[in-house]
C-alpha cells in the first residue's frame, strides 16, 4: 500500500494494494499489522456503512471527550471528504483538508481523534464506510458549521447542499470545543 500524510498532522492518505484482472479486483481494506506499521494502533469498536445521495453534505461532526479517529472509504460513488484539526496544541490546528475518495481510486482515509470530520457526494449516490476507534455517542456529539467563512472550505459543490437540522444548527469554528 502507499501512503501519503496529508496537510493536516496526522491526516494520512492511503492507497491499498488492489489485484485486478477481467474478473475484478481484491484489496485488503483492513489489516492490523499494515496499520500498525504506518502508525495506525488504535482498536476500531465500531464500523458503519452509510449511503446518501447526490449533493447531500453531512458534517462537520465530532464527538467532545471521547473523540473518535476513522478511517474512511467509499466503496460504490464518489465523495469530497473533508476533516478539519480542533486540537489547539496541533500546528494545523483550525486547518481543514479535502480529498476525494471513490469506489474508483479505492483509497481510504486516517482521520485520528480530535477532527471534525463531514462529506458532500459528488456522484449520484455513494456508500460511505467507516471504522471507529470510539462508540458513537450522540449526547457527546458537536458540528462546526460546513459554511463557516473562517474556514472557507472549497466543497466542490455545483449548487445547494442538502443538509439535516443538525448541519444547519452547526456552529463556526471559533465556538467550537477544542481539544488539548
Amino acid at each position: 500500500m502507499k501512503v501519503y500524510q496529508a496537510s493536516l498532522h496526522g491526516v494520512l492518505l492511503i492507497e491499498p494494494k488492489a489485484f485486478e484482472d477481467e474478473r475484478g479486483f481484491f484489496l485488503e481494506s483492513y489489516n492490523e499489522r499494515a496499520m500498525a506499521d504506518i502508525g495506525i494502533q488504535h482498536p476500531f469498536v465500531q464500523d458503519s456503512h452509510a449511503f446518501a445521495a447526490r449533493d447531500v453534505l453531512q458534517g462537520l461532526h465530532y464527538q467532545v471527550q471521547r473523540p473518535q479517529g476513522k478511517l474512511i472509504r467509499v466503496v460504490v460513488g464518489e465523495i469530497l471528504y473533508v476533516s478539519v484539526d480542533l486540537r489547539k496544541s496541533s500546528p494545523t490546528s483550525g486547518r481543514w483538508f479535502g480529498t476525494v475518495l471513490s469506489g474508483i481510486n479505492k483509497r481510504m482515509l486516517w482521520i485520528p481523534p480530535g477532527f471534525a470530520h463531514g462529506f458532500v457526494v459528488l456522484s449520484d449516490g455513494a456508500h460511505v464506510l467507516t471504522k471507529a476507534t470510539e462508540f458513537d455517542r450522540p449526547e457527546l456529539e458537536r458540528t462546526v458549521a460546513w459554511n463557516d467563512p473562517h474556514l472557507d472550505i472549497e466543497w466542490a459543490l455545483k449548487g445547494h447542499p442538502i443538509v439535516s437540522n443538525k448541519e444547519k444548527r452547526g456552529v463556526p469554528l471559533r465556538q467550537a470545543e477544542m481539544f488539548d
